[in-house]
C-alpha cells in the first residue's frame, strides 16, 4: 500500500498531527496532485472543529492547494502529467443536477469541498475531481497561486460582479486574509479604495496594499467617514462581524452594495428602512468555479496583485494553525512540500 505524508485531525477540535496516510489512487474523472503548496484559511478552524455537516474523521484540512499532476484517472481529458494546477474551495461538481444544467456550477447539489468531502491538501498528495482544476499561470509560483484559490478569487470574483465602475469609491471592510487582497484588487480595478479596519496598526499596510484612504473604526462612525469622503458604490465586507458590517450601511450611495464575504453566524442589524429609500442590496458571495479561479490567477499575473505570504514546511502545519488562530499572520500562512 503506497502512503504519504499528511495531516490528520482525528476528533473535532483535536490536534493537527502528520501522519502517513493511505494514497489514494485517481478514480474515473479523477487526479492526483503533487501538492507544493496549500494556504492556510481561516474557515479551516470551522473545519478542525466540526462546524459543517456530515464530516468524516480523521480530517486532513486545506483547500488552497497548488501542485503538479502526478496521476490521470480515466476519462480525464484536456489535462495531462505534469500540469500546474490550482484547487481551491470548489472542489468539483457533478455535471447533471439542475444548477449545473443551467451553467451555475458553483451551486452545483453535489459540489465537493476539499477536507470536507475528501482529503483536503495539508498533505504531499490528494485526489481531486478534475473539475476542480485550474491551471496556474507560468508567472506564479506554487506559493503565490495557492492562496488565489480561495480567498484570491472569493474577492476577485465578489468585486468584478458588483455594478461598480472605475473611478467609483469602494470600501474594504477588514485587512486580514481576505481584505488584505481586495484592497490589491480594488486599487488594480481601478477604484477609489478606502480601507475601513479596527485600531491604526494596519493604515501603513492598507497603503501599501493600495488604499487610498484609511478608516481607523474604533475612533470613527464608519458610515460618517463614508459619506465624509462623498459616498461608497460598494462596501467588500471581508470581516466576519455583523455589527461591523451594518455600520458601513450609512455610508452607501443610492443603489450601493453591501458585499457579504466575511463568514458569521450572527444575524446583520440592518432594518428594511435602512435599505428602501436608498435601494440598497445585501448579497452574499460564494468563492468561485475552477475557471474563476484560472481567471482571478490570470489578473493578478496583469496586476501584480499578490497574496502577503509567511511559508512554512507541512511538517510545521500545527504551529502554522496555531498562528492563523490567533491572528499572529497578518495575512496569509502557506504550508509547502
Amino acid at each position: 500500500m503506497a502512503t504519504h505524508r499528511a495531516v490528520h485531525v482525528n476528533t473535532v477540535g483535536g490536534p493537527l498531527e502528520l501522519v502517513d496516510a493511505e494514497t489514494i489512487p485517481p478514480g474515473r474523472g479523477e487526479v492526483r496532485i503533487a501538492v507544493s503548496a496549500c494556504g492556510v484559511c481561516g474557515t479551516d478552524r470551522a473545519f478542525v472543529n466540526g462546524g459543517f455537516p456530515d464530516m468524516s474523521w480523521p480530517l486532513t484540512p486545506g483547500h488552497e492547494i497548488a501542485g503538479t499532476i502526478s496521476e490521470l484517472g480515466d476519462g480525464v481529458v484536456g489535462f495531462a502529467v505534469g500540469d500546474r494546477v490550482a484547487v481551491g474551495w470548489f472542489g468539483g461538481n457533478c455535471n447533471h443536477c439542475v444548477p449545473c444544467r443551467q451553467g451555475i456550477f458553483i451551486h452545483c447539489e453535489n459540489g465537493k469541498v476539499p477536507s470536507w468531502h475528501y482529503p483536503g491538501g495539508y498533505a504531499e498528495t490528494v485526489t481531486v475531481p478534475a473539475s476542480a482544476l485550474a491551471r496556474i499561470p507560468a508567472e506564479l509560483s506554487f506559493a503565490e497561486a495557492a492562496p488565489m484559490g480561495c480567498a484570491g478569487v472569493t474577492t476577485y470574483n465578489a468585486l468584478r460582479h458588483t455594478k461598480a465602475l472605475p473611478g467609483d469609491r469602494v470600501a474594504v471592510l477588514g485587512v486580514g486574509g481576505l481584505g488584505h487582497l481586495g484592497v490589491q484588487f480594488c486599487r488594480a480595478m481601478g477604484f477609489e479604495t478606502i480601507a475601513v479596519a479596527r485600531g491604526t496598526d494596519k493604515a501603513e499596510d492598507a497603503r501599501k496594499l493600495g488604499a487610498h484612504h484609511y478608516i481607523d473604526s474604533t475612533k470613527n462612525d464608519v458610515a460618517e467617514a463614508l459619506r465624509a469622503l462623498g459616498g461608497v458604490s460598494v462596501v467588500l465586507a471581508t470581516a466576519g462581524n455583523s455589527q461591523a458590517m451594518a455600520d458601513t450601511v450609512g455610508g452607501l450611495l443610492p443603489r450601493g452594495e453591501l458585499i457579504t464575504i466575511g463568514v458569521t453566524a450572527e444575524p446583520l442589524p440592518i432594518s428594511p428602512a435602512q435599505l428602501i429609500m436608498p435601494a440598497l442590496s445585501v448579497t452574499g458571495h460564494p468563492s468561485g468555479t475552477a475557471r474563476d479561479v484560472e481567471e482571478t490567477m490570470a489578473f493578478a499575473v496583469l496586476s501584480g496583485v499578490r497574496a502577503w505570504i509567511e511559508e512554512r514546511p507541512l511538517a510545521e502545519a500545527a504551529d502554522a494553525y496555531a498562528a492563523m488562530e490567533q491572528g499572529r499572520p497578518r495575512y496569509r500562512m502557506v504550508l509547502t512540500t
